[in-house]
């Protein structure tokens, strides 16, 4: 198979050579990209009148052929091609015969490679974009089919307070929606045309830049040849995104695996999306999400790969690059399967809602709530941090209630406490007297629920 460079040497490139260097193992994922690319680039080089218009619709025509095999999954690749730009090259001579020959006047691999990974990164934060928002939505709608459900919550994985379970999945969607804005951001950075800049310095030759990115959707030419065709920016803040997304979704996995042990009892997911033990034949294991939890490091790997390789490459185009598209393509990948998975997992997963009325009935949850009494009365919050401080130390050595605290009991922590305290040991009571904005209180968790729903719907 011929290089698009091999005139320079009188030798063929050593066969171990080439099983090292050559890409078209994974960059034939970038096939459609380079025939959009080619084909835009040929109508302007006709346009400008660079090459004769009829070759220019020769390798259009070409072109469409060939990307109509790719399309629908016939375009054999050919694995002793250098890469995809290479294969795609040869199979148009064969085509269209000498007019592929002019294809690749006015640019090089350089700027060539990097417009394919901007048309690929543009197209799949898109896909990752919706795919995420579908992830919203099956939390959404786990959290109205359960909006009633109350549930402890933790800090330091200790029990703190109790909050709507409804108010905690919000929580998920509002981390995922921060990712929707980064991949966004994304997006808007890898919307310049590269195309033009050739090896490094731009061309001699009258070409139209603009009229490239109009056909291509970008919005603006990329102002600066040498940092162009060296710039993968756009690949490390796609995989970054990516890393986030895969941070969070280990995150929300942890918690429901923890939801799900016999401890926790808060939730029962899909026998589905669980495995058996090989000798343990009562175990039901959470394998999916441990998955998912183990596939997010994978990801963060990545993003530390493509940084130390870029970190210490000259300006401007190093053969280096060419492994940038491994981790961006695994990065992607296992994104998008782990959002579609988890998805899924919440489609299907149900809540142990007696367990959970159990579980919130511990006293230890309404401490701050009986705090917040006290100031209400006029007693300062370090003032009324102490008196609970020592009301649950004296019950605890006592192994009583605060409870079943007789109103004369309670005095002599406070004269302030009156018999309407005893109302605030209750789960309802605690979610629904909280009034900040953004608070667990059951009408703001609503009126969030359908901001959301009109959100994620618009």
């Amino acid at each position: 198979m011929s290089k698009l460079w091999g005139a320079r040497f009188n030798k063929k490139s050593d066969p171990l050579a080439d099983r090292f260097t050559f890409s078209i193992g994974y960059d034939h994922r970038l096939a459609k990209y380079d025939c959009l690319g080619s084909m835009a680039h040929a109508q302007m080089l006709a346009k400008q009148g660079i090459i004769p218009q009829a070759d220019g619709v020769k390798i259009v025509a070409g072109l469409k052929k060939i990307l109509k095999q790719i399309e629908a999954g016939r375009f054999n690749f050919d694995t002793k091609a250098e890469d995809i730009h290479t294969d795609i090259q040869n199979r148009l001579k064969d085509l269209v015969g000498k007019p592929a020959d002019k294809l690749h006047t006015a640019r090089s691999r350089n700027d060539q490679v990097v417009l394919d990974m901007k048309l690929y990164c543009r197209h799949e934060l898109v896909q990752l974009m919706a795919s995420v928002g579908i992830l919203q939505n099956s939390i959404l709608g786990f959290a109205r089919k359960n909006k009633d459900v109350i549930i402890p919550a933790y800090t330091h994985l200790q029990a703190a307070q109790v909050v709507l379970l409804a108010h905690h999945m919000l929580a998920y969607i509002e981390m995922l929606e921060r990712d929707k804005a980064r991949l966004l951001d994304c997006a808007k950075r890898s919307d310049s045309l590269p195309l033009g800049a050739c090896a490094l310095s731009g061309t001699s030759l009258k070409t139209d830049r603009a009229y490239v990115a109009k056909l291509l959707g970008f919005g603006r030419v990329a102002a600066n040849s040498m940092d162009v065709v060296s710039d993968r920016d756009f690949i490390v803040e796609t995989i970054s995104a990516c890393a986030m997304i895969a941070t969070h979704l280990s995150r929300i996995a942890e918690d429901l695996i923890l939801w799900a042990t016999r401890e926790f009892n808060l939730v029962d997911i899909d026998a589905g999306f669980c495995t058996g033990s090989s000798i343990m034949p009562h175990k039901k294991n959470p394998d999916v999400l441990e998955l998912i939890r183990g596939s997010s490091a994978k990801v963060v790997g990545h993003l530390t790969e493509i940084h130390v390789l870029l970190k210490g490459l000259p300006y401007t185009y190093n053969r280096d690059l060419q492994l940038d598209k491994p981790p961006l393509f695994d990065s992607v990948d296992t994104t998008k399967f782990m959002l579609l998975v988890l998805s899924r997992i919440f489609e299907t997963l149900k809540v142990r809602k007696e367990a959970a009325v159990r579980q919130t009935a511990d006293e230890s949850f309404f401490t701050v709530d009986v705090m917040d009494y006290l100031v209400k009365k006029g007693v300062s919050y370090r003032q009324a941090h102490d008196i609970l401080g020592c009301m649950v130390r004296d019950c605890l050595d006592r192994s009583k209630a605060i409870s079943s605290l007789t109103i004369d009991e309670l005095r002599k922590y406070s004269p302030v406490f009156g018999g309407d305290v005893k109302n605030l040991f209750n789960p309802g009571m605690s979610v629904k007297i909280k009034s900040s904005f953004g608070s667990t209180n059951p009408k703001l968790v609503e009126q969030q629920l359908k901001t959301w729903s009109k959100k994620l719907h618009a």
